[in-house]
């Protein structure tokens, strides 16, 4: 038989995420791999969707997302940011944030066009490069606080340099990019006249006192951001697929149209959800996400630390890498395996964040949990001191 599989698929791999998901399901255990984010829904968020499906919005929408929803969206936007967006021009609505990055890279990157990724990464953002035909190059980040200088981004730019993409606050270390970071950034795009792909999803899981600032509210900026973001964390809906970009009209019409191509619209009743949501719930509503969760995040911290797993505090979003070099193995992924048998919580392996072996004695925590559930995985890993 001739027929095989095309050489595409060969860009594209399960994530070490999914695979530590499916190893914590056979043997029935707390799944801290996946940032599945199990947390109650707004009632307001929930309600809304039921009354829309009960109202009949069950059938296509605009291939951009609904009015109501573009409008909220850009409201929120100013509200929380200060800035301007065009609900009806900058805004396009899609499944999810990885959807909207990926219609972005679809609308904008050419094949062999290289893009800058901070290291460590999250994969799905690299995977998404190399399923567009786009080449990764790596600027590392290093601890404690992921730090980075401009001239580790001008060691990797060349003439086919197309863009660059930041996660802040950062999935897997938990970094939140300062403004004179960020501002590094915008010079560096600005001078290389670069696009700025950001991921924007944990915007409100930040702590400390520290503050998140979009790249594209910086002098300059907007033209060149392709600002993503989505509910799927702030709301707990995970499984809803509602995300979203703001960016520059010039780009907006390309992006909406292969959103429409691959996922048609993003699902009706729950744009309407989401909708409602972010018009009732306020600036409060965001301000206790991070206190909820900075308290998670230092119950979790002081579970690692007790048992001889150094953490890298993060200041924001819901994970946290941490030194596993104690546990048995020769790389990460036997080390994650040995701590799943012996305690039946699963995490993901730190090379699953680089592009070679740096991450060998690195597992990523994710503590977007229920209280008692995080508090069984705390005490499990606790055993092993």
């Amino acid at each position: 038989m001739s027929l095989q599989l095309s050489k595409r698929h060969e860009w594209v791999m399960q994530s070490e995420i999914r695979n530590m998901s499916i190893e914590c399901d056979k043997v029935g255990g707390i799944n801290l791999s996946q940032g599945v984010c199990d947390t109650e829904v707004p009632v307001v968020v929930r309600r809304a969707a039921q009354g829309a499906m009960d109202d009949g919005w069950n059938t296509y929408t605009r291939y951009d997302g609904i009015d109501e929803l573009r409008a909220a969206i850009a409201w929120k936007q100013k509200m929380i940011t200060g800035m301007e967006v065009d609900p009806e021009r900058e805004v396009v609505v899609s499944a999810g944030a990885t959807g909207a990055l990926f219609c972005a890279c679809l609308a904008l990157l050419n094949p062999g066009d290289e893009v800058i990724l901070f290291e460590p990464f999250y994969g799905y953002h690299l995977q998404t490069l190399v399923a567009t035909e786009a080449v990764p190059v790596y600027a590392r980040m290093r601890p404690p606080k992921w730090s980075f200088r401009q001239e580790d981004l001008e060691a990797v730019v060349t003439p086919r340099t197309r863009g660059i993409v930041i996660c802040t606050p950062s999935n897997p270390c938990g970094k939140v990019f300062s403004r004179d970071e960020l501002q590094i950034v915008a010079d560096f795009a600005e001078k290389h006249d670069l696009f700025v792909f950001t991921d924007e999803i944990y915007e409100h899981f930040i702590y400390d006192g520290l503050k998140h600032t979009p790249p594209a509210t910086l002098p300059g900026m907007k033209a060149r951001t392709i600002t993503v973001s989505g509910l799927s964390k702030t709301f707990s809906i995970t499984g809803w697929r509602i995300g979203y970009c703001i960016c520059d009209p010039r780009w907006t019409q390309a992006i909406g149209f292969f959103s429409d191509l691959v996922y048609v619209c993003a699902p009706a009743p729950l744009q309407k959800g989401v909708a409602q949501g972010l018009k009732e719930l306020g600036r409060g509503y965001y301000e206790k996400l991070g206190i909820k969760y900075q308290d998670k995040r230092d119950r979790i911290c002081s579970a690692l630390f007790r048992a001889g797993f150094t953490p890298h505090v993060p200041m924001g979003a819901y994970y946290i890498l941490a030194d596993i070099s104690r546990l048995p193995g020769s790389n990460s992924k036997e080390k994650a395996m040995n701590l799943l048998k012996n305690t039946r919580v699963a995490c993901v392996p730190g090379e699953a964040f680089y592009h070679d072996r740096s991450g060998e004695n690195l597992a990523r925590f994710c503590f977007a949990k229920e209280d008692s559930v995080l508090d069984e995985a705390c005490r499990r890993i606790e055993s092993l001191s």
